[in-house]
């Protein structure tokens, strides 16, 4: 242990939680920070009305590793459960939310779907399995489901998620639990059904789905880990480059040697933050597409719209709006705006409407207040709080390039032992994949003889 020296790139989510769990294990690390604070996008605020995140707005507790964290930083910070309004969905339909199924006679009524693709559904399970493990999510549901599934329930949802285009994300990348549904069982609908009946290990107890976020705002979460890895341990608007001999770092002409590296940054950082990495060691991880995103948080002391009990609409790319959706945050989570009044998240840009984030900021809230006025049955937009924040890099987009991505990841630290290329590159991109990630990638170390 006395040998085991760790640098981490990056004061997010991923890099903090690698860097507690090194703490917890006696082994020395410093964090280097870019930005004068930590938690990268995950951050909240409040004006003393609403409290209002500028990055996630929530997650879903869809790995045992983050129930974990939760239980080793209890006292710390507070674990919040989304109300019982989380469970339904909308869609926008032919001008008018439409709430998704959630069972078999909701997916029977539903006009969501055409006819016949509810009669495909009932075939489903005996289509054949597919045999491309790089065929995109379009071609995938469109396959055993039909066009109307991908357009009202899993294009929304893609969106939801990736902000992405089906078309270009593949599922065995992206999706990875729904396309082994099809690969282990053959089917989606019977695939669900025989895995709901085999015995769950304590870890999938854990892992209960439920969509979470942290009493005060996640950035709450995010100032319990600093708290326990130590302040002194960050070193903020530090920018480092390493040499390749025992990863010395170099800041500001001083060196420091490091036996272990993660870096938690996006792929465009590596070349200049790993400057002994040649551009053709890296050319098929810098290549990877992120999503631009511009993130709007809306808020009313007095909500005249239409009733919140939902945990909010996403909008299909075929239904022609410019906003990716809304979501419900005063109807989720407690004291998020007055008792009468509504605080709204709403996305914009996205893969296929990323020119939507290059507009000047008031073109794009006259874009965004016209969307929102008519799918929230607003006479007028006079809200209380109007705030956007623009993120160029928002998302990862996990598409047929995946595969050649982690194939050149896993030649780099093999050729470079202690060296970890992690983050939102690989792995995937919600708060529960990168809390596994941090976790998985501390506990190598500390096992390592």
């Amino acid at each position: 242990m006395d040998k085991k020296k760790v640098a981490i790139i990056g004061a997010g989510i991923s890099g903090l939680t690698a860097a507690y769990y090194l703490k917890k294990a006696g082994i020395p690390f410093t964090v280097f920070e870019q930005k004068k604070f930590a938690g990268g996008v995950m951050q909240s605020k409040t004006d003393g009305t609403f409290l209002y995140e500028t990055g996630p707005n929530s997650g879903v507790i869809s790995h045992a590793e983050l129930a974990d964290l939760f239980c080793d930083l209890n006292g710390k910070c507070e674990l919040e459960l989304a109300n019982e309004a989380s469970v339904k969905r909308l869609i926008w339909q032919k001008g008018k939310w439409t709430p998704l199924p959630s069972g078999l006679f909701s997916a029977v009524s539903t006009p969501l779907f055409t006819l016949k693709d509810k009669f495909r559904v009932l075939l489903e399970p005996f289509r054949k399995k597919g045999n491309n493990p790089n065929e995109n999510l379009a071609e995938l549901v469109k396959r055993r489901l039909g066009k109307s599934f991908l357009n009202y329930a899993i294009d929304p949802f893609i969106l939801g998620i990736y902000a992405g285009d089906p078309n270009y994300i593949v599922p065995k990348y992206a999706l990875p639990k729904l396309y082994n549904l099809e690969q282990k069982y053959g089917s989606f609908v019977g695939g669900t059904i025989k895995k709901a009946k085999e015995p769950k290990t304590e870890n999938d107890q854990k892992a209960t789905r439920k969509i979470f976020s942290v009493k005060g705002g996640l950035q709450n979460l995010i100032h319990a880990l600093v708290e326990e890895i130590g302040p002194e341990n960050i070193q903020y608007q530090s920018d480092v480059k390493f040499t390749d001999h025992r990863f010395t770092a170099i800041k500001q002409g001083k060196q420091e040697t490091f036996s272990h590296v993660i870096s938690t940054g996006t792929a465009t950082s590596l070349p200049e933050l790993f400057p002994f990495l040649s551009e053709s060691d890296l050319q098929n991880i810098t290549v990877l597409k992120y999503a631009k995103v511009v993130e709007a948080s809306i808020g009313f002391k007095i909500w005249q719209g239409i009733k919140l009990d939902a945990f909010g609409g996403l909008v299909p790319y075929i239904e022609n709006k410019n906003i990716l959706g809304v979501l419900f945050m005063s109807s989720l989570f407690e004291n998020r705006a007055p008792k009468e009044g509504g605080l709204f998240t709403v996305f914009v840009g996205g893969m296929r409407k990323a020119y939507l984030a290059d507009l000047p900021e008031d073109k794009l809230k006259a874009i965004i207040a016209d969307d929102f006025k008519e799918m929230m049955g607003l006479e007028k937009f006079h809200p209380d709080l109007f705030e956007l924040n623009y993120y160029n890099q928002a998302i990862a987009q996990y598409g047929s390039d995946s595969e050649a991505r982690l194939a050149a990841i896993t030649q780099i630290e093999k050729e470079h032992k202690g060296l970890y290329l992690a983050g939102s590159m690989r792995d995937g991109v919600g708060i529960a994949d990168r809390v596994k990630q941090g976790k998985e990638l501390a506990l190598q170390i500390v096992n390592q003889s």
